[in-house]
């Protein structure tokens, strides 16, 4: 009787594990193993977007998603730190290709996942030297000069006005000329503190670059570069500092936010990026009719053929020394980001244009001036700081070189930081 009494508690005893959930669940997983997503994230402005995404991914799903978000300009170092941790990022950014050398063996292979297969082009897909996809663009964006038009209009002037440099150049010293009759100036400011300097010492930095690449066919980081063009970055660096409120020697030190100038309309011409979209409508309530992004003009010949820089540093990378578990999650969480109805929401109104095929509508205007200019024939500027060895390093000893400049230095410390700055850093790089 005791035998029979203990078979049946024992039967019992399985049974209600089954039932809490201690067996195979109705996909057959283990609901103890359902793992989670760490997303170390690369952009700021999408913090609090990100955040509520991951509340919803949970409530819809019961996984735990933490975003992470690292301060402007210190992903690098934000990431080898998480790295180092017992609970690292399982999703995480790889954005150019020495990028890849760096944290290539931390990448998974994502050729073949069920988010790899939703890519509309693989344009944007990072691999190493094996073929391995180590990273996959989740957006991409475009990058050049945005006007308030109807500010411009008011100034005398139309978009159509504008088609090189030299016409920008008219234009943007003739408003400075008369800032104080009209209430308004030409340029925001191009602050070179740690929040802005990348507009310059990256974005700005890769029209020079671009002309040379294209000249010389690069298809991987070259040893060394010429600075064919930095005649041409001095011309559009100048006309910046110059045709702007404040004054050129306080760029490095007093904080300013250009992106508040251009809302408020204190300027006319603010160089960003079709990110800033959303901001410029929602925060700032700037009517949609009247902002439009043109090329950044640099004098070089046959600029009138020039469309706007397009391209990403935003790629997904899966930790692959991360749990079978978590792997899966992340994955999972990834096709859900760009398939679902709520993820693909999300993703238009933070990150714009998405290359996977079931990308949501999106309304940003500066995507469809960079459509159109492809519509019209006009060449795509690529990306090529992508190719930028240690980026970081490169980027601040530029920025310093600015900073003197910008205090009545001489512009060949910027060609020297550049060039030779290219150099150095390509060695401490690659040996």
């Amino acid at each position: 009787m005791k035998k029979l009494f203990a078979l049946l508690l024992a039967v019992l005893m399985v049974a209600s594990l089954a039932a809490c959930g201690g067996g195979a669940d109705t996909d057959g997983t283990d609901a103890a193993k359902t793992g989670s997503v760490y997303w170390l994230n690369f952009k700021p402005e999408a913090d609090e977007a990100l955040q509520k995404i991951a509340a919803t991914y949970k409530a819809e799903t019961g996984v735990e998603v933490t975003v992470v978000t690292a301060a402007s300009g210190e992903y690098e170092s934000n990431l080898t730190a998480e790295m180092d941790k017992s609970n690292p990022p399982t999703l995480f950014v790889v954005g150019n290709t020495a990028a890849v050398k760096t944290w290539g063996e931390y990448c998974y292979d994502l050729k073949g996942t069920d988010v790899y297969n939703e890519l509309t082009t693989d344009d944007f897909t990072l691999y190493d030297e094996s073929g391995k996809a180590c990273s996959i663009g989740y957006c991409y964006e475009s990058f050049g000069i945005i006007v308030n038009k109807a500010l411009l209009k008011e100034a005398g002037y139309e978009i159509t006005d504008i088609t090189n440099f030299e016409s920008l150049k008219k234009v943007a010293e003739d408003i400075h000329a008369r800032a104080a009759e009209l209430g308004f100036d030409a340029f925001t400011s191009s602050g070179l503190d740690d929040s802005s300097s990348w507009r310059f010492s990256g974005h700005l930095a890769n029209m020079p670059l671009y002309y040379e690449g294209r000249d010389d066919k690069w298809t991987e980081c070259p040893a060394e570069i010429k600075g064919t063009y930095l005649d041409n970055f001095k011309n559009i660096w100048d006309l910046y500092i110059n045709n702007s409120a404040v004054a050129p020697d306080s760029l490095a030190t007093a904080g300013y936010d250009a992106e508040a100038e251009f809302g408020k309309g204190e300027a006319v011409f603010y160089q960003n990026g079709s990110w800033e979209y959303a901001n410029l409508t929602g925060t700032y309530g700037m009517k949609a009719e009247d902002l439009q992004m043109i090329p950044i003009y640099c004098g070089v010949e046959g600029e009138e053929n020039a469309g706007l820089c397009s391209g990403t540093e935003n790629c997904w990378a899966v930790n692959a020394k991360a749990s079978e578990e978590n792997i899966q999650a992340t994955l999972d969480f990834m096709k859900w980001m760009v398939t679902s109805e709520a993820g693909t929401a999300c993703m238009a109104e933070q990150f714009g244009e998405i290359p996977y095929k079931g990308a949501a509508a999106n309304e940003n205007v500066f995507f469809q001036n960079a459509a159109k200019c492809l519509e019209e024939g006009k060449y795509s500027v690529a990306w090529t700081f992508n190719y930028t060895p240690n980026v970081n390093d490169w980027r601040g000893t530029l920025v310093d070189a600015m900073v003197q400049y910008c205090a009545g230095g001489d512009w060949a410390a910027v060609e020297t930081a550049f060039v030779n700055g290219w150099a150095t850093q390509y060695q401490a790089a690659n040996g």
